[in-house]
């Protein structure tokens, strides 16, 4: 696993923004890249410099296909606080990227298994993700797999923890009843299936999931902690997310990342 510790927020977006448009330009298989993605406040930096990147002619994502993450059940599209809506508003709706290379779960769907396996299938139809770009919550789940939720698991629907529905309340008028109980998520499994991972992790808040990610056991508990176990793993930080690592893991990340860039 690479940990890359940025000084601040804005350098952790600058940086993987970077990486993310390299790999996309350095594509040339013939099928399209592959590209995962997530919603939250994490990645909001992340979208405004790949726009700004795109704008200036620098990346294109003419042949990129993309795979979100996940989606609430019950939420239709033009809600504000849909991932769809979400997606569209903070990315593709200012970038040239064609709407049909565009995949987000549907959460009205009257099959929500069926519409779960079809994802899959698709994913794999495209030969499986080239790079997922993700965040982790305070509890250390990535996507929706919360805590406990099976380090193989699959697309699917998922329950959502009182935690997590008051972590997102800040979105629903601060009321956590408005935050819908479940969702539709691709799976730990799928997401260890990519080709590479790189997750976002920012801010004091974030400090003991990363500690438990990168110093911790493999553990249902921490369910990004299967990471660890990916041979094409990454983990963008800023300095103020890396307040429980011990110094020797703080300084060992440090000393390498420079010697790479060396």
């Amino acid at each position: 696993m690479r940990v890359i510790i940025q000084e601040n927020y804005e350098n952790m977006c600058k940086w993987a923004a970077n990486y993310i448009a390299a790999k996309i330009n350095a594509h040339k298989e013939d099928r399209p890249f592959i590209l995962g993605l997530p919603t939250g406040s994490s990645p909001i930096g992340v979208y405004r410099e790949l726009i700004k990147k795109n704008k200036a002619g620098e990346v294109s994502f003419m042949n990129v296909v993309t795979f979100n993450m996940d989606e609430y059940v019950g939420l239709p599209h033009e809600h504000d606080q849909s991932y769809w809506y979400f997606m569209h508003d903070n990315f593709f709706d200012h970038i040239e990227i064609p709407a049909e290379n565009i995949n987000i779960l549907n959460g009205m769907t009257d099959d929500p298994e069926g519409e779960c396996a079809r994802y899959e299938e698709k994913i794999a139809s495209y030969g499986g993700i080239d790079l997922f770009m993700g965040g982790i919550g305070v509890d250390g789940h990535i996507a929706f797999n919360e805590p406990f939720t099976s380090l193989t698991s699959r697309t699917g629907i998922r329950d959502l923890t009182t935690d997590t529905r008051i972590v997102n309340s800040r979105f629903f008028d601060n009321d956590p009843e408005k935050v819908p109980a479940q969702a539709l998520s691709v799976g730990t499994g799928t997401v260890m299936d990519a080709k590479e991972v790189l997750i976002l992790c920012n801010g004091h808040s974030k400090a003991r999931a990363l500690a438990a990610m990168v110093e911790g056991g493999v553990s249902q508990k921490w369910t990004s902690s299967a990471l660890q176990l990916h041979n094409g793993a990454m983990v963008a930080c800023d300095e103020a997310a890396c307040g429980e690592l011990t110094v020797d893991t703080y300084k060992y990340f440090l000393d390498i990342e420079k010697k790479e860039r060396l």
